[in-house]
């Protein structure tokens, strides 16, 4: 196992004990349903059902999925799985809600179940995953697998895409037929694993393969977790010591949200009484990342660092770079091209990714946080 292989595996067991937190819900105005037309579509399908509490689940989650994604975006639980169709042999939809779901799939051909949610994902709309996974293995014709990655974390995207995309290319080549890639509601985790498979198994430039996806579904795939998990296989992934700063000393807490840690947790300040100041010094891969405080309870954003553009709702976070500080490392215009506007694989970089996908080792257990 190469030290890279080694950091994925590691990465999932670094965050426990941040305290976690919902986001403020925000009004959305999108209906993903009705802008996928899943009526018209031949490659697509919608499966009803009704639930007054399920529905509300899915207003409060769709409201938490519009701000974390920067993108309007709606999902609704209560109306059953909806798909579509990216390839032939690749579709990209939500979840499974019942096992009579796996007979759907198996009559469209569906070989492969790779389900990406976290148990809390399940928790949260009451899916019985475990029935799911049983009546898959009674059938004996389809193949269930979990590869878990956080909802609304980008940063644990990036991190985990590599370990994830290796088990779906195994997983591919040894059922065959047709995958059925889903995390939720299929608007982020699944379209973003898709298009790293695309990207780095089947030969589409990023953009091409990006373009192919929104042509089929509409979706908010990160884009900059992709080309940072990119770069992270082909340079040697290093961190550099940032410091966050709040000049405040009449309030009683500071925290963060975001970075490295996703928009569901929170990291504290430490006061420096002799200063008036609140720090934060945290070693962070490359990349960039976006994040807000949270001052004595109320989210807020800091002038004197960098600010984002509002988003259509108006707001507003703090973002910052991290670059290698090493005037000598050979690997900076290379993580340049590969995290900008369109990244492109040479056949060389293609094969390596290839061979580092072939020889991760299967993964253990994963733990969740």
């Amino acid at each position: 196992m190469n030290c890279l292989q080694n950091l994925f595996r590691s990465y999932a067991v670094q965050f426990h004990g941040f305290k976690c937190s919902p986001r403020k819900p925000l009004p959305c105005s999108v209906n993903m349903m009705d802008g996928m037309n899943l009526g018209d579509a031949p490659q697509s399908m919608e499966v009803k059902a009704t639930s007054e509490s399920e529905g509300g689940k899915s207003e409060i989650y769709s409201h938490n999925m519009t701000e974390a994604m920067g993108a309007v975006l709606t999902y609704r639980h209560e109306l059953g799985m909806n798909y579509n169709f990216i390839r032939p042999d690749l579709i990209v939809g939500s979840c499974l809600q019942t096992p009579e779901d796996v007979d759907k799939l198996r009559k469209i051909g569906v070989k492969t179940i790779f389900c990406l949610q976290q148990d809390p994902d399940l928790e949260y709309f009451e899916v019985d995953i475990g029935a799911i996974q049983d009546y898959a293995k009674e059938c004996g014709d389809i193949e269930h697998i979990r590869a878990r990655i956080r909802d609304f974390d980008a940063f644990d995207l990036r991190m985990r895409l590599p370990a994830v995309v290796s088990k779906l290319y195994k997983a591919i080549n040894r059922n065959g037929g047709v995958t059925y890639l889903h995390c939720t509601a299929g608007l982020g985790r699944a379209p973003a694993v898709a298009m790293g498979y695309m990207f780095w198994v089947q030969g589409y430039k990023l953009s091409d393969a990006h373009t192919e996806l929104l042509s089929k579904r509409s979706c908010s795939p990160n884009l900059e977790a992709i080309k940072n998990a990119t770069a992270d296989i082909l340079t040697d992934l290093k961190k550099e010591l940032v410091t966050l700063t709040w000049k405040d000393d009449k309030c009683s807490a500071v925290e963060v949200s975001g970075l490295d840690i996703g928009w569901g947790q929170r990291m504290p300040l430490k006061f420096d009484e002799e200063h008036g100041t609140w720090t934060l010094q945290r070693e962070l891969p490359e990349g960039r990342y976006e994040y807000k405080y949270i001052v004595d309870g109320e989210w807020t954003y800091n002038e004197n660092e960098l600010v984002t553009t509002p988003n259509k709702d108006g707001h507003v976070n703090n973002f910052l770079y991290v670059v290698d500080s090493d005037p000598n490392s050979g690997y900076g215009a290379v993580r340049k091209r590969l995290t900008g506007d369109d990244p492109y694989l040479t056949k060389e970089e293609r094969m390596k990714i290839m061979q580092f996908l072939e020889s991760y080792p299967d993964e253990e257990e994963y733990t969740e946080n």
